[in-house]
């Protein structure tokens, strides 16, 4: 297991009141909004207690992950998820983002599993990880992530929060 980095105390106070809890097992802060706010961590595989944690990207910031919720709730997982029986590209993508995430979990520490998160690479099952592993990432890496920041770019309520140059489809 490699030593892990130090993430400044300001971040961690930040996620901690975004989060409304003491963040545990951050590796890094690997996307901030446009101003400069933290929103989404990389966490170990294992947190401090040793409690296997495969979410590797998690999402903090209170407007995203409300925004995240609204669109599960409205039914755009279970649209996407039938995209991927039709499309077999669409398919191949998701795949690729998720044997990437679990590629760069397991260099971290390995869970000895294939899973890896937010249903990939079968379904959609949580938009909230999709959006982190996009954020995470860029453009490109995640289909469905990638799709649902365009459609949150495109809210006003996004601004300043999300780089809007950079998830317009």
């Amino acid at each position: 297991m490699r030593p892990r980095p130090v993430v400044e105390s300001a971040d961690l106070d930040a996620v901690a009141r975004q989060l409304g809890r003491e963040p545990r097992g951050v590796l890094e802060i690997v996307y901030r909004c446009p101003n400069g706010e933290p929103a989404v961590v990389k966490t170990a595989p294992k947190l401090p207690d040793g409690t296997p944690f495969p979410t590797l990207y998690y999402l903090t910031h209170p407007a995203l992950t409300a925004a995240a919720s609204r669109l599960e709730s409205s039914g755009l997982m279970r649209d996407m998820t039938d995209r991927l029986a039709q499309d077999p590209e669409l398919a191949a993508a998701y795949r690729r983002a998720h044997e990437s995430y679990l590629a760069e979990r397991d260099a971290i520490e390995s869970l000895g599993t294939t899973f890896s998160g937010g249903g990939m690479p079968d379904r959609v099952k949580c938009l909230h990880v999709v959006i982190a592993h996009s954020l995470a990432k860029g453009p490109g890496v995640n289909p469905f992530g990638d799709e649902a920041l365009a459609i949150l770019a495109a809210e006003p309520g996004m601004a300043g929060i999300l780089d809007k140059e950079c998830w317009t489809t």
